[in-house]
């Protein structure tokens, strides 16, 4: 018999899934540790606090389901609630499962490497000195918007005034907030109008003395329809979060909002106007998950909502050129995550807000003092803000080195290979490794406290089994990873998301080799995840391999 580990699992992120993941595998019995860069709990929400950061999930559904304790305890201020209000949020469910003291603060990840002769994974910090520890099963819980990207343009580092990611932002180490930066009467770029640019964008017009917005791709965003939530209205959700729960559990992405079951064109003109109007003022992704159900599938359903939301942006900006560069003209509305905005277009009728389109003009270079376009114009600015994003889904496994059992790396595998899973959840090769809210999880496109919970509800009974049963070893089994991947494929076919360039199928301009589509997550919805989730449960744990072998169902003879 091989060594003992020094741990039963280590989960790698201390955000809203992992802190969750590590809470119920410490309450199963195993012996846990959790790993975390940040110097604290909270994920994605400790590190974005850049101004105008805010939930685009109505604030009581983005939210842990399984705690009534937390549910009647937290009150949120507003609908769609800010950074600090989420943070603090998450960390009052740390308060409540106790969870820090599992945790080891301010640490990543180098690399993990499975011993095959102990059955164990070694697990090598990034501090230089520290030494690697060991356990048994290890879970990544990183996120799938974890893993900032700066823009591939030269000089960067260059500039000589302050400059940030959005997803680095300075902190107040006194606060939940970002830190207390004045930009009255600065001159500031912003590079990127996706959701944390747009969010930027909408604060920094209110008060710099000149904005320049970078954009190489416009986006189809839509208001959000934010308001203040009361005492009153507070307690009639908490009364009523039952019926919430049930509610959110019959919809797509565990978001408030259900697709309307008529299709597009079967619905009278007048009256399908009148519903578009009703439901883009919001609030949150109306328009985009509580549209008609087929306007993500058939391009001629698109083309009508495509058409409302451009005309939308005509109205709202009052110069048709800059209108038009703010429409997006290489997707249609829905088939891309849609950005969430308070006035946003109406920046855009600011003397102070200046838009300099990247597909006429992109960035040569980034100089001490400024940027520099293609048509050798230098903006010279006191700040820049990167508002690139990350590299979404898969960015955050790609940075660090996962070593499985014949020595090759998970990035080396999926590069030669590409992305192959079981369930989202482990990859052939990989044994007792564990990716929450990674590629192809029914996770991914959802509202991601609801729809992860759910996944490791489901992880409770794998793990429960392997605990009662003395199990050594978890791994999937290489046809249905094949299966699940084929599954995947079609299901993603039948749409235009995946017909469409973007984070959800791992395009990435930013990111060497991400400019091809991949299959990244599971289309089928969070209702069918689910179902087939307690299928394959009720089926002996169809797929995974316990030692080497399949689970004897229970009428076979042992």
């Amino acid at each position: 018999m091989g060594k003992q580990p020094d741990f039963d699992a280590v989960v790698i992120g201390a955000g809203i899934t992992g802190m969750y993941q590590l809470y119920k595998l410490r309450e199963q019995g195993f012996r846990v540790k959790g790993i975390e860069a940040a110097p604290d709990v909270g994920g994605a929400w400790f590190w974005n606090r850049y101004p105008g950061c805010r939930v685009d999930s109505e604030s009581h559904t983005y939210s842990y389901f399984w705690s009534d304790e937390l549910k009647q305890k937290f009150n949120w201020t507003e609908r769609f609630a800010g950074q600090p209000e989420v943070l603090s949020y998450l960390q009052t469910a740390a308060d409540l499962m106790d969870i820090r003291k599992n945790y080891v603060f301010n640490q990543r990840v180098r690399h993990a490497r499975w011993d095959n002769e102990n059955s164990y994974w070694i697990v090598q910090l990034e501090e230089g000195g520290s030494i690697p520890f060991t356990t048994r099963f290890l879970f990544s819980a990183m996120g799938p918007l974890s893993a900032p990207q700066m823009p591939n343009v030269p000089g960067v580092y260059t500039f000589e005034g302050q400059w940030w990611h959005t997803g680095r932002w300075p902190r107040d180490p006194d606060s939940n907030r970002g830190a207390d930066i004045d930009f009255t009467g600065k001159r500031v770029a912003v590079v990127g109008t996706g959701a944390s640019g747009v969010q930027v964008i909408q604060e920094m017009a209110k008060v710099v003395k000149d904005l320049y917005v970078y954009q190489r791709s416009p986006n189809w965003c839509c208001p959000l329809g934010n308001a203040p939530v009361s005492q009153q209205e507070m307690d009639e959700i908490k009364a009523n979060y039952t019926a919430l729960n049930e509610f959110c559990d019959t919809t797509l992405s565990g978001f408030p909002h259900k697709w309307i079951d008529q299709h597009t064109l079967d619905v009278p003109a007048e009256e399908r106007e009148a519903k578009y109007q009703e439901l883009y003022k919001g609030p949150g992704f109306s328009l985009w998950l509580g549209n008609y159900k087929d306007y993500l599938e058939d391009p001629e359903a698109n083309a009508v909502v495509t058409e409302f939301v451009t005309r939308k942006i005509r109205e709202r900006v009052k110069d048709p050129v800059i209108a038009e560069k703010l429409t997006p003209r290489d997707h249609g509305y829905g088939t891309r995550r849609v950005p969430m905005e308070t006035k946003y277009f109406e920046c855009y009728n600011q003397d102070n807000v200046h838009l300099i389109d990247l597909r006429e003009t992109p960035i040569e270079q980034v100089e001490p003092n400024g940027i520099r376009t293609s048509d050798g114009n230098l903006t010279e600015v006191d700040v820049i803000v990167y508002a690139t994003g990350f590299y979404a889904i898969r960015g955050s496994l790609s940075r660090v080195e996962i070593y499985g059992k014949d020595g090759r790396s998970l990035n080396q595998v999926w590069k030669d290979e590409g992305v192959e899973t079981y369930l989202g959840l482990m990859v052939d090769g990989f044994p007792n490794f564990f990716t929450l809210v990674g590629p192809q999880n029914g996770t991914v496109f959802c509202n991601i406290p609801r729809c992860s919970a759910a996944a490791i509800d489901w992880n409770d009974g794998l793990m429960q089994n392997v605990m009662d049963k003395g199990i050594t070893t978890i791994e999937a089994d290489p046809k249905a990873q094949d299966e699940w991947n084929e599954l995947c494929t079609t299901l993603l076919a039948k749409g235009l998301l995946g017909k469409t360039s973007s984070w959800f199928t791992g395009v990435n301009k930013n990111v060497e080799g991400a400019q091809k589509r991949e299959v990244l997550f599971y289309a089928g919805g969070i209702p069918e995840f689910k179902e087939l989730c307690v299928d394959i449960q009720n089926d002996n744990w169809r797929g995974f391999l316990f030692d080497g072998k399949p689970a004897v169902k229970q009428s076979e003879p042992a």
